[in-house]
């Protein structure tokens, strides 16, 4: 079976006017079910500040903090150029394995802006058994993940590079990748960077943690 969410729309409006608006067809809740490959996660606009010595400070966010968009009661504002709308979204199927995608750069007319946000997050026993519905939970018997992959990208978004982060499994130690250069490296290192892309695997009953963080 395909991993799905639903989607539900409803106009931003003050609550009885909401109410009264719910009465029209136009305006009723939707519910979609929809596959997804990955799951985009936003991140907070980032303001910088800086400290006394003038050195920027950057912002930082719990990963389940930008998790919430999948709770089915966080609504997401979207335009369009005909209308307003908002969605919520809940999962309704956890796969084998999840990706993550942290939506790090926003492109307008002119330039690709890039959130340097830092996303901090757990690499192993992420339960993620919240964001189903009760009916849905049910049918899940495992819920918890540990992160396999982390891509980074560093530096500007026309001139970054990028690095990737991976769990040998055999023996639980983390190496990160280069171009050609592979280094052993530090699970806790791993959180501190400006990751991308995540790539999470289901822990199922009778496997045991190895990863030793």
């Amino acid at each position: 079976n395909p991993t799905g969410l639903s989607p539900m729309g409803t106009p931003r409006q003050p609550a009885e006017e909401k109410a009264q608006l719910l009465q029209n067809s136009e305006y009723q809740e939707r519910m979609v079910e929809s596959t997804f490959l990955y799951l985009t996660l936003d991140l907070p606009t980032a303001p910088l500040y800086k400290d006394e010595k003038e050195q920027l400070i950057i912002p930082q966010v719990p990963l389940f903090s930008i998790l919430a968009k999948f709770n089915g009661s966080t609504e997401k504002e979207y335009k369009t150029y005909k209308e307003n709308f908002l969605k919520r979204f809940q999962l309704t199927r956890l796969p084998p394995y999840l990706i993550f995608c942290i939506k790090r750069f926003t492109k307008n007319n002119f330039f690709v802006e890039k959130n340097p946000t830092i996303v901090n997050f757990p690499i192993t026993n992420v339960d993620l058994r919240e964001y189903l519905s009760e009916e849905v939970q049910a049918a899940h018997a495992h819920t918890t993940y540990d992160l396999i992959a982390n891509i980074v990208h560093d530096g500007k978004p026309s001139e970054g590079s990028y690095r990737i982060h991976v769990l040998h499994h055999g023996t639980g130690k983390w190496y990160e990748l280069q171009d050609l250069q592979v280094t052993d490296i530090l699970p806790q290192m791993i959180t501190l960077s400006e990751a991308y892309i995540q790539i999470w695997k289901r822990r199922e009953e009778d496997e045991t943690n190895q990863q030793g963080a």
